[in-house]
């Protein structure tokens, strides 16, 4: 046994790496990502790692790993599970041979979200068994349990982990010794092929399945009965973490239940915590699902109990929870005012820090662009968003992303809305690994139903918003492999797009022609703006402001960039910002700006 320094992530990663893991499949997301980035990295010969095209496609393929008795681990963040639930309900009743864990890290703030969304509830509606780690150290050690109770039930189970505990770090006692997994191979025989009656019969099994499991929880080690009285403390995953922090200036007895599985509900451990209790509060991230589980049990055994917790406004019902939070709900509950000193101490409030496109990056010139191309041809025009760094393109001034809903939304929220005002351009952004996420099947709808739509996809070569992973126009694999460079341009007339075009936004002239001449075409038409993050290059000649500039301050109220700022009534440029992109430069009237080495 050796002690490192991790990071939840890294953790949980190096716990699947020791409980035997042979495939990983994932799809970049905050906060999970590191989790296959680290396997990747510690993977020796013997695993399997991929960055797939979206989470549906890995979770079927490691599926497919798992039919052989191969373990198998899927990474996901909360939303990425909303695209993976078809085949995850369906997988719930056919079941696995290997042990299969789907890795799915919610987001309580949000903090890179666009919802809060509880993943504890698709555990309860897929009837799948869900894990919920409340520190590093103990997700490393719980990821070899998920896969043993995964392949003791034939199941897929559910893992999550929180922001706090994929982001955290922490010392972690490493087990070098690693679990070696048999796979058996794939051995025919027709309960893989789902069909009414056997989805019927083994709905059976599931609830059957989950009352065992239900057992099991309740002889946990993860789930623990510590303390007396007759109040008592739910703390579910990271949260028992705060709670443990706040006993700490508590002199009231308090019992308190650690737990870690809140589904299937243990709910013998729990009935035991429950004697002697007046009262109860339940801390829990997100939703009342553990609050729910138990008010449900306290009815059905009769148990005559007050339970506090989101459904009585005792917690907040939205955001992440704090020490400071979660501190003073025990205080108004067991009814103790004072508190230590130290933890009364108010902290002056951060600074506002609103998150911008970085200095010299592409999309700023992209959206500026297409700001100009319908400025010049005066067209009305609605401008559809997507998930990804370019969302940040709604802010002033460039003042671009109109709707933003969910991976690859923009291209069929754009049809929707042409429908509906014809008269109106609608115009759609994609960035390029999002457009092989969930892009493609909207240029299919679009193009056959004859919608006259135009896509700009932003090809910055990169996934870039969650840390620059490889996607398939990149040719580049997490097994480190070179493969084909999928073509946006090829795809795009491969479904059928009359008017496929490319440019460099950075080239502000041909920029804008490129767009006029793509939003005057009946139909479907595309721009692909190709030009590499800023992350991955070099800088070029950095731009500096000359003495002819007349202060009318253009450059920064059109384009925002965060490299540029007013000095005694003129612009000034950071030179250890600016990229040397040349945007500003463009955008002068006097010509002001140019570069220098």
């Amino acid at each position: 046994m050796k002690t490192k320094l991790l990071m939840g992530n890294e953790a949980i990663a190096l716990g699947a790496i020791r409980a035997g893991v042979n495939v990983v499949c994932g799809y970049p997301g905050t906060p999970s990502t590191e989790v296959l980035e680290t396997v990747a990295k510690h993977r020796g010969g013997d695993i399997y790692v991929e960055w797939s095209v979206n989470e549906k496609v890995a979770l079927e393929v490691a599926a497919g790993a798992a039919y052989t008795g191969a373990r198998a681990l899927v990474t996901m963040k909360q939303v990425g599970l909303n695209v993976a639930s078809d085949p995850l309900m369906s997988l719930a009743y056919i079941g696995v041979q290997g042990g299969m864990v789907v890795l799915v890290a919610d987001d309580p703030g949000p903090i890179s979200s666009q919802t809060e969304q509880d993943t504890r509830h698709f555990a309860q509606y897929a009837h799948l068994p869900i894990f919920d780690p409340a520190t590093p150290e103990e997700a490393y050690t719980m990821m070899g349990e998920a896969f043993a109770l995964s392949e003791k039930y034939n199941t897929p189970v559910l893992f999550r982990p929180t922001t706090q505990v994929c982001h955290a770090c922490a010392s972690v006692e490493i087990d070098d010794e690693r679990y070696i997994n048999k796979i058996d191979g794939f051995i025919k025989d027709p309960k893989w092929v789902i069909f009414p009656r056997l989805s019927y019969q083994n709905h059976i099994k599931l609830a059957a399945n989950e009352a065992r499991i239900s057992q099991d929880f309740s002889a946990f080690p993860y789930n623990q009965i510590s303390g007396q009285g007759n109040l008592g403390i739910i703390g579910c995953g990271v949260s028992f973490t705060y709670v443990t922090e706040a006993m700490l200036s508590v002199t009231v007895p308090v019992k308190i239940l650690k737990l870690a599985t809140p589904h299937p509900f243990p709910e013998e451990l729990v009935t035991e915590f429950l004697q002697g209790l007046e009262e109860v509060l339940v801390v829990e991230e997100l939703d009342p699902v553990v609050e729910e589980n138990l008010l449900r049990l306290c009815g059905n055994l009769g148990i005559t109990l007050r339970v506090k917790g989101k459904l009585t406004k005792n917690l907040p019902v939205a955001g992440k929870y704090s020490y400071e939070i979660v501190a003073a709900a025990i205080r108004v509950f067991v009814g103790q005012e004072q508190i230590s000193p130290a933890a009364t101490t108010e902290l002056p409030p951060l600074p506002v820090r609103p998150p911008v496109l970085c200095a010299g990056c592409p999309h700023r010139a992209s959206f500026y662009s297409v700001k100009q191309a319908m400025k010049k041809s005066g067209h009305k025009a609605v401008f559809t968003g997507d998930i990804g760094c370019y969302t940040l393109g709604n802010a002033q001034p460039l003042d671009m992303v109109d709707t933003c809903l969910c991976m690859g939304a923009g291209i069929t929220i754009a049809q929707g809305l042409q429908l509906a005002e014809p008269d109106r351009k609608q115009i759609a952004f994609i960035g390029d690994s999002t457009f092989f996420h969930t892009g493609i099947a909207g240029i299919i709808n679009a193009v056959y139903n004859e919608t006259d739509i135009t896509v700009i996809i932003l090809d910055n070569s990169t996934t870039a918003m969650t840390g620059h992973q490889p996607h398939p126009g990149t040719g580049k694999t997490m097994m480190g492999t070179i493969s084909e460079k999928i073509s946006i341009e090829n795809v795009l007339k491969g479904c059928g797009v009359k008017f496929v075009a490319k440019a460099n936004p950075l080239n502000l002239f041909k920029a804008v022609e490129t767009v006029n001449a793509a939003v005057n075409h009946q139909g479907v038409s595309a721009v692909i703006f190709e030009s590499p993050c800023i992350a991955m290059i070099k800088p070029a000649a950095v731009q500096q402001v000359k003495d002819t500039c007349i202060g009318c301050r253009k450059c920064i109220k059109e384009i925002g960039c965060p490299a540029m700022s007013i000095v005694t009534d003129k612009v000034a440029i950071n030179p250890h910002f600016c990229y040397g992109c040349r945007l500003c430069s463009q955008v002068c009237p006097v010509q002001a700006i140019g570069g220098v080495e």
